[in-house]
């Protein structure tokens, strides 16, 4: 180790690096979830239609996840502390923009804007961690927090939400964004430190238009699946489009002098596995969150508050499954021994979860529940950014982030899409069948409506065991102090 790293390594700074670099990250999962709880007062505000309000979700996790490739490479040409504060400026800036909407249109231009900066954003973020952090035991207590946070910052969202709802307005879920970014600037300012970026390098203009052109026709395509039917022209055309133009970006990347993903990233057999598990874990986490905040606050009457305080619970326990499970054990067992079993606690929670009926009870059902999808969800992620980010050169270490971020969008955005079509498609399939006694109508409706998310659920349950399955298969790396045919990382001052 140079005199140089020692130094480095030794900076009590790179601590309160970490809470800047965790805050800015929080601020960016939370915001997919933090809007969820306020979309009602919004509609009724805005005068929104049922058919568009679902774009204040999606025009975020379409932009975020559309985007995030080419805001890894733009963070490695132009250095990541650089981008870092652009995209906590924007993002600050486009929150401001949110909530002071007078209209529609205006919000949803507005959380688009957001997922664009949170697309160059959070990138920088996971990737300044990766660099700061190299030695084993330090890197499992920095990926411990980061992983906790990238986990329950949705849970997070739902609680801020329903309170900024309740007691203040729901345009204070966007205002709240601002203090936090201007607190994340000035730290990052004072206390990042980062390599200059590639000069005279170049993008993948042609990767760029393939690959998020690719992700945006995919989940579009899903998104539009709920309201006009898996057979709709439009919709198959929009998720074959998107599977041509996806296999044109990676023929692409072979072949592109400057690519915007080298395949050499996505060829790694752990990392692979990693990006894969992450995708289908938040597949099935998305479309649980939709799921129970309708069913606590439409279902079982409660207020947004108490929505976001049920929530608590789930965000323990990931937090304790991460950093006091995952971390404590990440340099002793294999990867796959954390992400496997959390996977099927995970899936286990979720099975729990195809029993509600509209009058379960939240102590006895739907707690246990969330516990153990909370503590199976901390197990996982944590070592899926930890493995899917080792070993990688300083220059890719942006794009390999914002992989493994990408695999979290998309699947959450695809979740959302998918398993809400589903559940859709089989309530309006029960109340037909069941609807015989006009009179009963608002008591069928809503059995109808619990019917289509346990569907729902048993297919969440089937893609959280798959995601089980590729961990075990793919992800064959070694504790990280006993694997030693991993490259360990380049420390920045050797760049």
């Amino acid at each position: 180790m140079s005199v140089t790293q020692s130094a480095e390594q030794a900076d009590p700074r790179r601590w309160w690096g970490l809470v800047v670099i965790a805050l800015a990250q929080l601020m960016v999962v939370l915001d997919a979830t933090i809007v969820n709880i306020a979309l009602p007062s919004a509609q009724r505000d805005l005068g929104m239609s049922d058919g568009n309000r679902q774009w204040v979700i999606t025009a975020y996790t379409l932009a975020f996840g559309g985007l995030l490739l080419l805001g890894g490479r733009v963070a490695d040409l132009v250095g990541r502390k650089r981008t870092f504060v652009i995209g906590l400026v924007g993002f600050a800036a486009a929150s401001a923009l949110g909530g002071a909407a007078t209209g529609s249109g205006m919000l949803f231009a507005a959380r688009a804007l957001q997922g664009v900066f949170a697309a160059v954003l959070a990138p920088s973020a996971l990737s300044l961690l990766t660099t700061t952090f190299t030695d084993p035991k330090e890197r499992g207590k920095a990926f411990g927090i980061y992983g906790a946070l990238a986990g329950s910052g949705s849970a997070i969202g739902f609680i801020v939400g329903g309170l900024l709802t309740e007691y203040l307005d729901w345009r204070w879920c966007l205002y709240v964004n601002v203090p936090i970014a201007v607190v994340a600037v000035f730290g990052a300012l004072t206390l990042l430190h980062d390599r200059p970026g590639h000069a005279g390098a170049r993008l993948d203009v042609p990767g760029v238009l393939l690959g998020c052109g690719g992700l945006v026709a995919i989940v579009y395509g899903f998104s539009e699946a709920e309201p006009r039917g898996w057979s709709d022209a439009l919709v198959l055309t929009l998720l074959a489009g998107g599977v041509v133009l996806l296999a044109a970006f990676v023929w692409w990347q072979s072949r592109a002098p400057m690519p915007l993903l080298p395949l050499h990233i996505v060829k790694d057999r752990n990392r692979a596995g990693c990006f894969l598990t992450m995708g289908l874990a938040v597949i099935g986490m998305f479309g649980l969150f939709l799921f129970m905040t309708y069913y606590l606050q439409v279902v079982l009457a409660y207020s947004p508050v108490r929505t976001g305080l049920a929530f608590l619970p789930m965000t323990a326990a990931i937090i304790v499954g991460s950093t006091q499970i995952s971390a404590r054990l990440m340099n002793r067992v294999a990867p796959r021994m954390l992400m496997v079993p959390g996977m099927v606690l995970a899936a286990g929670g979720m099975l729990v979860l195809t029993r509600m009926t509209v009058d379960s009870s939240y102590a006895t059902e739907i707690l246990p529940a969330l516990l153990l999808m909370g503590l199976g969800m901390g197990l996982t992620f944590m070592p899926v950014f930890s493995t899917a980010t080792a070993g990688v050169a300083p220059q890719d270490s942006g794009v390999t982030s914002a992989t493994v971020n990408t695999s979290q969008q998309v699947g959450g955005s695809i979740g959302t899409a998918l398993l809400n079509t589903i559940a859709t498609t089989s309530s309006t399939a029960y109340v037909t069948a069941h609807l015989t006694d006009p009179s009963k109508r608002a008591l069928i409706v809503k059995e109808g409506v619990v019917h289509g998310y346990t569907v729902a659920i048993w297919c969440a349950v089937g893609i959280m065991l798959l995601a089980g399955l590729i961990a075990g298969v793919m992800v064959t790396a070694k504790p990280p102090q006993h694997d030693a045919s991993a490259p360990a990382p380049v420390p920045e001052s050797a760049v």
